[in-house]
């Protein structure tokens, strides 16, 4: 045990005779290691990116929600009303009537 152990440290395992099943195991865990370290920086990645775009999406809500509230307030009666006051226009006493066109025959 202490004997295999210290080969190890040594590393006399890979100048053996039969060294090349062992250069074999070596770059096959050593590429399994690369696309696993690639394969995790691509998903922490991601993550950051779906984070971000939580965020815009967030402002973009909160856009919205401001822009819908603000059209209401502007379309509001007493708002047109007081915007046609500005420019001069008032609202008329005399209620609308309504027109028919006959369909000609």
């Amino acid at each position: 045990m202490k004997k295999s152990i210290y080969n190890i440290l040594k590393g006399t395992f890979l100048v053996s005779d039969d060294a090349f099943k062992n250069w074999r195991f070596i770059l096959f865990v050593s590429f399994l290691a690369i696309v696993m370290i690639a394969s995790s920086h691509s998903a922490d990645k991601k993550v950051y990116e779906i984070a971000k775009m939580k965020e815009q999406v967030k402002e973009l809500r909160s856009e919205f929600v401001d822009g819908r509230s603000r059209l209401m307030k502007i379309k509001m009666e007493s708002s047109v009303v007081e915007i046609m006051n500005k420019k001069g226009l008032e609202v008329s006493v005399i209620p609308p009537k309504k027109i028919k066109v006959k369909a000609q025959e």
